[in-house]
């Protein structure tokens, strides 16, 4: 029998995956707060009640981690929004700084067999339009290995992978230099002074990224 979550619960378990990322480690109360930007001592409230669901496992001092059970809907949700995101961007003309709000809502749609129906009209995309991975209908997740832009190495061809920071201003900035998913670029040079990197494109153009730019986008050899 599946837990009924209010649309809340569902957002606090999925920001605690998302906080905890690769790691084992408890996500503290106050990054969860500052993630959801609520207060801590409501933070606390919710992390009790989904704790007495048995979804989250909190210790005092060593933060939230989700239990099995939590994890799978936080990964339920996370596909449902990736899913989202790609219909917006891929069938409806959306540009890919204008989803994330969208999917926000349409994530927390019950249905199962909506969701499992637009994985396949989608054709079971692999990620969505900013790179992550979607997860399959088992939870599992197609994981790439990924090089921040700011760690590559001079003259080698590079694939953008995936965008960090899903903010309008830089996927917009992006959008501009006609950067996206899957665009090829080569680097040409560093500068240590501030650390911005020159990139060549595709179509032979050359464009000076910042460190910060650098910071946020993920790419992959070629």
């Amino acid at each position: 029998q599946e837990l009924e979550l209010s649309l809340t619960e569902e957002n606090y378990l999925k920001a605690i995956w998302s906080l905890s990322g690769d790691t084992r480690k408890g996500v503290s109360t106050n990054k969860l707060a500052a993630r959801l930007e609520t207060k801590a001592s409501s933070v606390t409230d919710m992390v009790r009640r989904l704790s007495e669901k048995g979804l989250v496992d909190y210790v005092k001092y060593q933060g939230v981690k989700l239990s099995d059970d939590g994890k799978a809907v936080a990964v339920r949700v996370i596909r449902k929004h990736r899913l989202w995101e790609s219909f917006l961007v891929d069938k409806l003309g959306f540009n890919w700084d204008e989803v994330h709000d969208l999917a926000e809502q349409l994530e927390h749609i019950r249905s199962q067999e909506l969701t499992d129906r637009l994985d396949a009209f989608l054709g079971h995309p692999a990620c969505d339009p900013h790179g992550d991975p979607i997860p399959d209908a088992e939870g599992e997740m197609r994981l790439e290995k990924l090089i921040l832009l700011n760690t590559t190495k001079k003259n080698v061809l590079y694939r953008i992978a995936n965008v960090k920071d899903n903010s309008k201003s830089l996927l917009q900035f992006l959008d501009k230099h006609s950067l996206t998913i899957d665009s090829e670029l080569t680097v040409i040079d560093k500068f240590d002074f501030d650390d911005s990197v020159t990139v060549k494109l595709a179509d032979g153009n050359t464009l000076t990224l910042s460190k910060k730019i650098c910071a946020n986008v993920y790419v992959t050899i070629k």
